[in-house]
């Protein structure tokens, strides 16, 4: 059984209009702090706002391999457990590296200069385009999620400086996937810090509420998607978690399926997505007050990049059946 529920939709234009102006907390007006305490609400609750090439096959859903997710799946209600893949996501990803890089830094790997396609002259500045306007939402999310937990305005976005965003679309195509069932990308979290979405062409998208529920997302158009990373849950001491997920066809992903045919338009589910990511070089580690978090001593300090090298080490690991 699936629950559609509606995300918060959080308009940021108030926000953006008085930010520069903004010092500290106390200079708030009662409607600003609402809106920042909405922005935490929601991504402490919900894990989500409205707001080179990988072919098919290569990417490894983290269901498969995280022995403890799947410990975690078992104890599920049936009707709240995820959809298992059979293998590899058939999905299509391109990654484009979005930002400054830092000139020293100890992940090379992780900072490295993108590829560019040489066919076509006009991609660089393209990606570069979209991608600085979803880092832009990001940060304008990231300063009012911090006024909204009550850490400084700038406690996320002065560790985002320099880091290795990557803007991923993706693509899956229904004409040759688009059965019942099939899962596009397995049950996970984000290894990153928060992640941005364009509206799909396509719905799919599962998310797993904090209390365990399990809800289609519609995202409204005109908005965009953000949800919770990994990295995000270690600066709060476990207080927010990131936000599982998956992409599956679902009943409303056929139904949108047969209105495309009739329309002649193509089956390609197409999503734009930003993975904005805490520095390489910066420390991950519980921030203000929740380093009296009682979960704190469960995130320890380490560098964002050995972070996610130890993150993307799981994903590499070896297949563990699910029974």
């Amino acid at each position: 059984m699936q629950v559609e529920m509606e995300l918060p939709v959080i308009d940021l234009a108030p926000y953006l209009e008085i930010s520069a102006k903004i010092s500290g907390e106390k200079e708030l007006d009662p409607h600003i702090k609402r809106l920042c305490s909405e922005v935490s609400g929601g991504l402490k609750e919900a894990g989500a706002l409205l707001v080179g090439v990988t072919p098919q096959g290569v990417e490894t859903p983290r269901i498969l391999v995280d022995e403890e997710m799947q410990e975690k799946l078992r104890a599920m209600p049936k009707k709240r457990q995820p959809s298992i893949p059979a293998g590899p996501d058939p999905k299509w990803r391109y990654m484009w590296r979005v930002g400054r890089r830092p000139s020293n830094t100890r992940f090379q790997g992780l900072n490295s200069e993108p590829v560019i396609p040489e066919e076509y002259p006009e991609w660089k500045d393209t990606m570069d385009s979209w991608g600085n306007k979803m880092i832009f939402a990001i940060e304008v999310v990231a300063e009012m999620a911090a006024i909204g937990f009550g850490l400084p305005k700038d406690a996320f976005t002065s560790l985002m400086k320099q880091g290795p965003h990557l803007l991923a679309p993706t693509g899956s195509d229904l004409r040759r996937y688009g059965q019942k069932g099939t899962v596009f990308a397995g049950y996970h979290y984000d290894i990153n810090f928060l992640t941005i979405h364009g509206r799909s062409r396509f719905p799919g998208l599962n998310i797993w509420l904090r209390n365990g529920q399990k809800i289609e997302v519609k995202v409204p158009a005109g908005c965009l998607l953000i949800q919770t990373g990994k990295q995000l849950e270690w600066l709060m001491g476990g207080d927010c978690m990131a936000g599982m997920h998956e992409v599956v066809v679902t009943e409303r992903t056929i139904n949108a399926i047969k209105v495309a045919l009739q329309q002649n338009r193509s089956l390609w589910r197409v999503s734009s997505t930003l993975f904005a990511h805490i520095a390489s070089d910066a420390m991950l580690k519980p921030l203000g007050h929740f380093a009296e978090s009682p979960f704190a001593s469960k995130y320890p300090p380490l560098y964002a990049g050995e972070f996610i090298q130890k993150q993307i080490a799981v994903t590499k690991g070896k297949k563990k059946e699910l029974q």
